[in-house]
């Protein structure tokens, strides 16, 4: 069978009209393996695989070992049966950054959580920062697992890509392999080492874990950034200056983005194990216990959401900084409809926050005065979710189209330029925000003197910001856009600034306060947990999707402007195959994580035992049936 007829078996979704914008796979962040007590099995597993991959590859059915040999002499790319390499790049590398965020970020706000407990000498923030942490020993086994396969693919199945990033990055790999193997040390002696060590110390190796992690972090951004905006090379692509091929373009703004984005993720995570394990606690303690557990993560995800867009900015303006086209493709062409997938999902993550929080006033004495407001944050929570899921242009008919004069919408298609999306989304930030700001008053009320001239402070910059952002929403309009797109600067820094004053007034207005009742955790009915779940599936998909977004707007290149790609997958895949690609990772990646919760939750059960069966009963069992057979 022709090659061209068995790539249409393989992949029947594969548009021919596709074949002129060329695609290139996600970039690749290969991890070491941790010679640790859960990593050897999963590791040598891993190792067992790539030893069949190469075998399959290698020597395909029906090749004898002379072909093979020459085959093999100087491979560009090999194919992978099936799905082909290119999907087969694509979902390993997704899981395994996936993993690693939340590897990287559960460390994080552990800490954080034991320095509250160490501050405040309350024990339940260190008991939730230790049960947050048992979650690592299993994740680091999937993370080191997923990296080997990777590192092992890559080099199999695109030799001329990794040997050129070899080429370029090779003095690197000295440095994240020594820091791997400190995140090792760092993260079992903090983890085996929980009350083991002094409170200090402990601390100490928790701060340790934390820098080592987002330094290997830094180091692979390096190498995924380069792809996209390559610098410190000759024009030939020859290495000229490491430093400026580490420090191009985008790789601060994906540092930045990544550590937000990592925070907002494990977050989700730790949020719905403790969604699960309410589900199936037994006791009233348990599901308090795991109620609050699954407060603090949806907290920790929500906090790091409301500064994720504005990260988001800073990396798109580098993007258009460092090349136009790549900033047009990206937002104004091929891939613009999947920021309105985009939109869709982060207007979803805000709904479900939003909704979490409101669910969440039901368990707080007191918390009945702020009820009767949730109605108008659910009315600008939604109203800005539509504009913000509104395209430019849409897909019409031809007869559509020449209803409505063209392809934009004569009232609808003002609400798709970026003026439009930026002012909703600022907008829906601040609504999430108060949402947060009257859960955290539900049972307390403020006996400062000054506390109503600090509510008409706090009314006033709220009132203030929200009209200055659409002011200069509505004045983009009127601007060039070189203009248009430098007015997000403002809205960011005053809705940034606004959050923080008013927060600042809120903690010296309510220090002290009266409580006017408790909060009953464990009385939260079942659908908040399901927000949850819910939560951490969005974060995963929207995750897989920018992800996607990210290595995909290079096109027909593997490192842009440098290496082209020629791949017989050089080929721009519809939405359609892109989406079915995301959901299948998103749905392999919680298999994993049910199976890291499963694991995670063992530690808590008791030791198995044998039933005893006393001697008398077992005497009197064994009489009786004998006397019954003696009557039959």
């Amino acid at each position: 069978m022709p090659e061209t007829r068995l790539r249409k078996l393989f992949n029947p979704w594969k548009s021919d009209s596709a074949k002129e914008s060329p695609w290139q796979p996600t970039e690749l962040r290969p991890r070491s393996s941790r010679p640790i007590r859960l990593s050897y099995l999963p590791i040598c597993a891993a190792i067992l695989i790539a030893v069949a991959i190469v075998g399959l590859l290698v020597l395909p059915a029906g090749a004898s070992p002379q072909d093979a040999l020459q085959d093999a002499a100087n491979p560009d790319y090999r194919p992978f049966p099936f799905v082909g390499s290119r999907v087969a790049i694509w979902v390993i590398a997704q899981l395994h950054l996936m993993f690693a965020a939340f590897v990287l970020a559960v460390p994080m706000f552990a800490l954080i959580l034991e320095i509250i407990g160490f501050v405040t000498k309350e024990k339940r923030y260190d008991d939730l920062a230790y049960e947050f942490t048992k979650l690592l020993s299993v994740s680091f086994s999937f993370t080191a697992t997923l990296g080997a396969m990777l590192t092992f693919m890559l080099f199999i199945l695109y030799p001329r890509v990794a040997t050129y990033m070899v080429s370029i990055f090779s003095w690197t790999f000295f440095p994240y392999v020594f820091l791997f193997f400190l995140e090792a040390v760092f993260m079992y002696s903090y983890y085996y080492g929980w009350g083991k060590f002094s409170p200090k110390v402990h601390l100490a190796l928790g701060v340790g874990l934390n820098i080592v992690g987002t330094a290997i972090m830094f180091i692979a951004d390096a190498w995924l950034t380069f792809m996209n905006t390559p610098s410190g090379i000759s024009e030939t692509g020859a290495l000229v200056s490491l430093p400026d091929a580490i420090n191009n373009f985008i790789w601060m703004p994906i540092n930045i983005h990544r550590l937000i984005a990592n925070m907002a993720f494990g977050g989700s995570i730790a949020a719905a194990y403790g969604a699960y394990k309410f589900l199936g606690a037994k006791t009233e303690a348990e599901k308090a216990h795991y109620d609050w557990m699954g407060y603090i993560g949806n907290f920790i995800a929500i906090s790091a959401l409301l500064p994720l867009p504005f990260a988001g900015y800073y990396l798109g303006k580098e993007i258009y900084a460092y090349s136009q086209s790549l900033g047009i493709t990206l937002m104004g062409g091929t891939f613009s409809w999947l920021f309105i997938i985009q939109a869709i999902l982060i207007g979803n993550l805000f709904l479900a926050a939003n909704y979490y929080l409101w669910v969440s006033m039901e368990r707080i004495e007191g918390a009945e005065r702020f009820r009767r407001f949730i109605k108008y944050l659910l009315a600008s929570v939604t109203i800005t979710f539509i504009v913000w899921a509104t395209p430019h242009s849409l897909v019409a008919t031809v007869e559509e189209a020449r209803q409505m004069g063209g392809a934009h919408h004569p009232m609808l298609g003002v609400l798709g330029v970026m003026s439009a999306k930026n002012t909703a989304v600022n907008v829906m930030i601040l609504t999430t925000y108060i949402s947060f700001l009257l859960y955290r008053r539900g049972n307390k009320e403020a006996i400062v003197p000054w506390a109503k001239t600090g509510n008409r402070i706090q009314f006033f910059i709220f009132a203030a910001t929200i009209l200055f952002v659409i002011f200069l929403g509505v004045y983009g309009y009127f601007v060039e856009a070189r203009v248009r797109i430098a007015l997000s600067v403002p809205q960011v820094l005053a809705v940034l600034s606004a959050m923080i004053s008013v927060t600042v007034i809120d903690i010296f207005m309510f220090k002290n306060a009266r409580k006017t009742g408790e909060i009953k955790w464990g009385q939260m009915p079942d659908r908040a947990q399901y927000a949850l779940f819910f939560i951490a599936l969005t974060f995963a998909w929207t995750m897989g999707l920018m992800g996607y977004v990210r290595a995909g707007m290079r096109q027909h290149w593997h490192v842009f402007g440098v290496l082209q790609d020629t791949s017989p997958d050089a080929f721009t895949p519809t939405l359609g195959f892109a989406a079915n690609v995301i959901s299948v990772t998103v749905l392999i990646f919680f298999l994993f994580i049910a199976i890291v919760f499963w694991l995670s939750g063992l530690s808590g059960k008791k030791p198995w035992e044998p039933k005893v069966v006393d001697e008398r009963q077992s005497a009197e069992s064994v009489g009786a049936k004998g006397n019954l057979e003696t009557r039959e």
